[in-house]
């Protein structure tokens, strides 16, 4: 049996409809870009016909990856799989990926049908998906959960009908890691045709057993495993990439398999999905989590003194973690920050030199010393500032606070060109500057989450702000970078404004496109 594991993400399906606000396009572009680099060789990039940003988003991917093969999700209906199919025609190759229910407790409650109807919607989709692609997946949903005779049935027919890859998804995160190995087992001894296709796993981690099962599955046979970067997704999450892809490089010398992943891009990759998906990584999370590679005992750090091996299995530089911090002033060059640049991880084409040394220089100037985790997150800022063109920018700000009971904020906004100059109190500096851009923009939309938090160094990290903004029942991330917390906080909502901004413009278009159409008819 081949000892390649294909690795397959889907953090910008599964993982992104965990996420507090969709992603703009741009969003999901810089995240695909970072899942090319990684290397993973599939990447399930959306669900077309969910929506006409989703669709875009796909088309744009689909068309930029080159590297990796891209994929989209489709319901066994032949609208869905049209939707994909137009949305990934752009790519030279490309993945149609279909599913339905196949347990008793979903075919039943929730499909309202027989099993047989639901193995003939299969069938049908797979040869209509085969129409567009030769690379076609489907997955039984709730496999976990699925009687073994009706899995197995499934499971020949899928291929029989042309499915490529058959993925056994414990979409609920029921099974235990012996449970579900078994799972595969049995298909592997009782499918006829299994030879004609890759066995996938798609594990969800309500138990806290995600990695388990996939790595069992990929013990008893499976060549395939669906995961996301940070384990984000549904409920309790997905399966995490970068600890399967840990393990089968740690452990090589007993799995015996192996991946194309790229493991030196692994910390990079975590910061950047946790950054665009405003979703902090939990300290102790393996792997990727800010205490991985920390220790703390009085005999781990004799340990580690005489041999880092004592008590490391892996090092940090082994996923991109550097263990030098170098420090940056205002007296330091271009050549500087391109070589710091270079050695954390990131070429040439990824920055522009002049404006990230121009938002150096600033920024040195303020705060004296620049660590390595302020470069990475003024380079996060220019890339964030890189959507299309800001329709609200925020040109003056001044806050007056102190010992008394209010606090005003006095702003210049521009709206496309036009200028808004407004005044507002609050309880404090940052409620009296949301309620000043609030009157001074013609949209409806709430504050419904803030949080600040520290970006680099101690004292004199930048200010990170995040903030979710409701509007029309859709959220929408903002995010705000600054040596002060109040310009930050500032920076957060005008960048959720331009996002809502966005969805207004593509909400006229269609109308008129809508009414265009009517009227010709």
């Amino acid at each position: 049996m081949d000892s390649k594991v294909i690795i397959f993400d889907t953090t910008l399906r599964d993982g992104e409809q965990a996420l507090n606000a969709s992603l703009s396009v741009h969003e999901k572009l810089q995240i695909a870009l970072a899942i090319e680099r990684l290397g993973v060789d599939v990447m399930e990039v959306g669900f077309p016909v969910s929506s006409p940003g989703d669709f875009k988003s796909v088309q744009q991917i689909a068309r930029t990856i080159k590297n990796s093969r891209v994929c989209a999700l489709a319901r066994a209906v032949e609208g869905d799989i049209q939707a994909c199919a137009d949305a990934l025609k752009v790519a030279d190759q490309f993945r149609i990926h279909t599913f339905i229910s196949t347990s008793d407790v979903h075919v039943q409650q929730k499909l309202k049908k027989d099993f047989a109807d639901v193995e003939a919607m299969a069938i049908h989709a797979i040869k209509f998906a085969r129409k567009f692609t030769d690379d076609v997946e489907f997955s039984c949903e709730d496999a976990g959960r699925t009687p073994i005779d009706n899995l197995c049935r499934m499971v020949e027919n899928a291929i029989k009908a042309g499915a490529t890859t058959i993925n056994i998804p414990d979409t609920v995160g029921y099974t235990l890691p012996n449970e579900f190995g078994g799972i595969i087992t049995q298909l592997f001894n009782r499918v006829p045709n299994i030879d004609q296709a890759v066995i996938s796993v798609h594990c969800h981690n309500d138990l806290g057993l995600a990695v388990a099962n996939s790595m069992t599955a990929v013990q008893a046979g499976a060549r395939q495993i669906e995961c996301t970067i940070n384990g984000i997704g549904e409920r309790a999450g997905n399966c995490s990439l970068e600890e399967v892809a840990m393990i089968m490089k740690t452990r090589h010398d007993f799995l015996n398999v192996h991946t194309n992943i790229n493991h030196q891009e692994i910390a990079r990759t975590s910061k950047l999905v946790s950054e665009l998906c405003n979703m902090p990584v939990q300290l102790n999370k393996a792997i990727v989590g800010g205490n991985a590679f920390s220790h703390s005992s009085g005999i781990h750090q004799d340990g580690m003194l005489k041999a880092s091996n004592t008590y490391e299995i892996m090092t940090p530089e082994s996923v991109g973690i550097s263990k030098t911090k170098l420090n940056l002033t205002s007296r330091s060059g271009r050549h500087v920050i391109k070589h710091r640049m270079a050695s954390l991880g990131y070429t040439e084409t990824e920055f522009d030199l002049e404006e990230l040394y121009s938002d150096f220089l600033a920024l040195a100037d303020k705060k004296g010393q620049v660590f390595d985790d302020d470069l990475e997150a003024l380079h996060f800022n220019i890339q964030q500032q890189g959507e299309e063109q800001e329709f609200y920018h925020l040109e003056t700000l001044n806050v007056q606070c102190g010992g008394g009971e209010f606090s005003t904020s006095s702003i210049k906004l521009l709206a496309g060109k036009e200028s808004h100059i407004v005044s507002e109190t609050g309880n404090g500096p940052v409620d009296s500057l949301y309620r000043a851009i609030k009157k001074a923009v013609d949209i409806d939309f709430e504050v419904a989450d803030y949080k600040i938090s520290n970006k680099g160094e101690g004292e004199d990290g930048l200010g990170k702000a995040d903030l979710v903004v409701t509007w029309q029942d859709r959220k929408f991330h903002g995010y705000g970078l600054a040596t002060d917390v109040i310009d930050a906080s500032a920076k957060a909502l005008i960048h959720a404004l331009n996002s809502i901004h966005r969805a207004i413009t593509i909400n006229e278009i269609k109308s008129e496109l809508k009414n265009d159409v009517q009227a010709s008819l």
